[in-house]
Order: structure tokens, then sequence, then C-alpha cells
């Protein structure tokens, strides 16, 4: 359905879901262009997504190029519709790929992902591009919209949707294999719901 924004105008809803777990996501490991496969219970997960997004109409769905979302958008049952897009990709965490947050503070105390970034990957402003590059084109469509990516560049966008800044994102935890919608409310953008979670996890 379209949200009213309360201008007379109607304003496309954005849905987000988080791809279904991996064997990195359940250990805390940093993964971004790894591509790293779902789990049993990550597509179990992602099934069990077909079921909460029943009856939604979308005019477009995109997803991450990378097997742990594409394949969560197959097993949604929107393989005949999903578009690979690579703006959707997780942030390249460079030589910080594969670590925990625990393994990389005990090389740089105090280390948040929000405030320094990786070493040798994207930085935050890199990802916030591409963040603005999705929205602009969910904005332009007719309807609501599917993203199917990752835990940080789906927080990166969720704060661009409300023009804040991409550090913000830290403020919206987003577990793996959840629904989440961005809306309107009198034309402002705002967040309708955050981190439904789909299934076992």
């Amino acid at each position: 359905m379209l949200a009213n924004g309360g201008d007379g105008d109607q304003h496309p809803d954005v849905w987000l879901v988080r791809h279904g777990e991996t064997e990195w996501a359940r250990l805390g490991r940093h993964t971004g262009r790894t591509d790293v496969p779902l789990t049993e219970l990550g597509r179990e997960q992602a099934r069990s997504v077909a079921g909460r997004l029943a009856g939604v109409p979308f005019a477009l769905v995109l997803s991450s190029p990378l097997s742990r979302a594409f394949e969560t958008a197959l097993l949604a049952g929107f393989g005949d519709q999903v578009e690979p897009d690579p703006d959707l990709v997780e942030w390249d965490y460079g030589t910080y790929e594969g670590r925990t947050t625990k393994e990389i503070r005990s090389l740089a105390p105090g280390w948040s992902i929000w405030r320094q970034g990786p070493v040798g990957g994207e930085t935050i402003d890199d990802v916030a591009a591409r963040a603005d590059r999705v929205i602009a084109r969910a904005r332009s469509v007719e309807g609501n919209v599917l993203l199917i990516a990752h835990g940080h560049v789906l927080r990166v966008l969720a704060a661009r949707w409300l023009g804040l800044a991409p550090s913000e994102g830290r403020l919206f935890a987003l577990s793996t294999a959840t629904v989440s919608v961005l809306g309107w409310e009198h034309g402002a953008p705002v967040i309708v719901r955050w981190n439904e979670r789909c299934g076992r996890g």
C-alpha cells in the first residue's frame, strides 16, 4: 500500500530486508565483500520473509548482488522481479574484513566503524553516496520498493532517508532476517517500522 504523505500526494514506501543468517554474521565477524553463503537457518529465515511480505505489491525489487542477499530475495519469492544493484553491496571493510569488533579493538582501542571507519576500505561518505543513489532511484518509482541487502549499508540508508548524517546509522540496530519500512508522514520521510524479525533467529 502507498502511504498518504498528508499533503494530498501518494508516496511510496521503501521496505528493507536484511539477508538471513550467515556463519560470519552469527559470529559477529565483519562481512563486507566476502561472499559468505546463508546457513540453513538463514535459508529458513529467508523463506519466512515471503510470508511477512505476502500481499504487498512492489513496483521495484532491488538486491545486493552478493549471494547472501540475492539468495534471500529468491527464497522470499522475488526471483521473477529482483534486480541486482551494486550500490547495495555491504561496506568494504578493507583490512578489517572477517574480524570481530573485539579483535579490531585489540589493535585500535575504542574503535567504531561509525567514527573511524575501516583501514583500507570505504569511507562512510563512500557508503552514503551509494545509499543516496539508491534512495533517489526508489523515490523516482511510482509504487513501493523493496531493498534486500546488508546490515551496515541499510543502516546508513535509513539515516540518509531521514536526512541525517550517515554516522547516525549507528542508532539503528538491525538484525539478520528482519523487515523494516521507510515511509512518509505529512510529506516528511519517517521510519514506519524497524527491525521486525522473520522466523527463528
